[in-house]
């Protein structure tokens, strides 16, 4: 049986990832699935530059705001999810395009990930937990350091969870646990077909100040403080994205709203250096510089001449 097509559309935060993708599924009959770690969550809607329903211009969208913020989440499900609805596409004729900057997101389509250790004992897990409570993360991550000091090396030891992932698969199956970002086994469920857009630098950064100042403008401050009425905190993993962790500091009063709006797009440009690091690293992906075009409609013509050549 022949592997389905989909289409990946990828780059930086604000390369303009929402238009391309909405462009070459009306072009080839697609329907889009978001690989976008906010995207997903219910009520963030403005900080996470989720498309709005003139901007999906009649292209159903899945995988945008499915999950309530106070649920936990992890690439697993988010894997599980986006897979489903791949098929669904797929059954029904359409092409899946695949649109989004969260790199470990489209690792877990592309790549065969093991997300886990093969064996589970809750005994041995709630031992952990116990430990952590009495003893405090630190020292649960100074154990994991005893046993397999690279996964020590890339988890933070606040990150409880994946802390106790990686002793379980040290300790109880005796391997370590694969860091996701060096994965390189190939999926053989699809045939990817990689587009990549991104624009020079300067132009880059100035996309993304504009885009935090439209955010702004379309009512940012009020749906982080609407998000507060409802009970989330800093706490919450969901609030920790770019845009929000920010505000968040700022009512706690941190610091004023000019600086905050300073480390949102400062934030927001070191968040695109590494989303352009990790997607260099896909050889089959073919990129389209926006800067090298005079308008968008030559940019997108490149595109689908690409594309066509593929189909």
């Amino acid at each position: 049986m022949a592997r389905p097509d989909i289409l990946v559309v990828a780059g930086p935060t604000a390369a303009g990832k929402t238009a391309v993708s909405i462009a070459m599924a009306k072009r080839y009959g697609g329907e889009v699935v978001s690989c976008d770690s906010m995207q997903l969550y219910k009520y963030m809607d403005i900080g996470s530059a989720k498309p709005t329903a003139e901007e999906m211009d009649g292209v159903p969208h899945h995988m945008v705001g499915v999950i309530d913020p106070r649920e936990p989440f992890s690439v697993a499900v988010y894997q599980e999810m986006a897979k489903a609805a791949i098929a669904d596409i797929v059954s029904r004729g359409k092409l899946p395009v695949i649109c989004g900057g969260t790199g470990l997101y489209l690792n877990a389509l592309l790549y065969e990930m093991d997300f886990g250790p093969s064996r589970r004992d809750d005994a041995y897990r709630r031992e952990l937990e116990d430990f952590a409570d009495k003893e405090g993360n630190e020292a649960l991550h100074a154990r994991l350091e005893g046993v397999d000091p690279a996964a020590a090396a890339r988890i933070h030891p606040n990150n409880r969870k994946r802390v106790i992932r990686a002793l379980e698969a040290a300790e109880l199956d005796g391997r370590p646990l694969d860091a996701f970002e060096s994965v390189r086994r190939k999926s053989d469920s699809y045939h990817a077909r990689m587009l990549g857009i991104t624009w020079d630098r300067p132009t880059l950064y100035q996309r993304i100040d504009d885009r935090v100042d439209q955010m702004l403008a379309d009512g940012l401050v009020e749906e982080v403080r609407g998000l507060m009425d409802m009970g989330f905190t800093s706490d919450d993993i969901a609030m920790k994205g770019i845009g929000y962790k920010e505000l968040l500091d700022c009512f706690a009063g941190l610091y004023p709203m000019e600086e905050a709006v300073r480390l949102i797009k400062r934030n927001t440009r070191h968040y695109a250096k590494r989303q352009l690091t990790w997607f260099k690293r896909y050889e089959e992906m073919v990129w389209f510089n926006g800067s090298d075009y005079p308008d968008t409609e030559s940019w997108l013509e490149d595109m689908y001449e690409w594309a066509d050549r593929r189909s």
